[in-house]
């Protein structure tokens, strides 16, 4: 696969966190309002609505930090090639095959787990890739491997295998 479609599947992964951020600060922001607000002065010593709404701005205000410190670390990463002899690390693009002859996309990432991205294939026909952080067990399984190996994942269904048929 070309290095212009790992450029495409990573702009996406990096809009999507960008959007991710944006949200965030909205409902900070939002949240922040709220707890200021004049109606949201307390009633008596039991009305806790300033307090709560102020707790929940200050978890949105952190998750937005972590949201950009992920944006920083995913600006630096540099693309690179992977063939099938360089072992799967980040930035590798990962076709597996199941039991059932069945194929799954994935894009190893720092961040952005569980998100997916779509990709348009030669023929003008799209794939949809997953993005998989190495923490994940799917991500464990695959770190370090190679080009037609056979990996184990325990999912919800059990133990699976899968064959690694092609990186890039």
């Amino acid at each position: 696969m070309s290095r212009e479609k790992k450029k495409a599947l990573f702009a996406g992964l990096v809009a999507h966190v960008e959007t991710e951020i944006a949200t965030m600060r909205k409902a900070a922001y939002d949240a922040a309002e709220a707890a200021t607000h004049a109606e949201a002065k307390p009633e008596n010593d039991k009305d806790t609505r300033a307090l709560e709404a102020s707790y929940l701005a200050a978890g949105q205000a952190s998750r937005v930090a972590e949201l950009e410190n992920a944006l920083k670390l995913l600006v630096g990463i540099e693309l690179k090639d992977i063939g099938k002899a360089t072992p799967i690390c980040a930035t590798a693009v990962i076709t597996l095959e199941d039991d059932d002859g069945a194929h799954s996309m994935f894009f190893m990432s720092p961040h952005g787990g569980g998100v997916r991205l779509d990709l348009e294939l030669e023929g003008g026909t799209r794939a949809s890739v997953q993005v998989v952080t190495p923490q994940s067990p799917l991500g464990k399984a695959l770190l370090g491997r190679l080009h037609g190996d056979v990996i184990e994942v325990r999912g919800k269904s059990g133990l699976r295998e899968m064959t690694i048929i092609d990186v890039w």
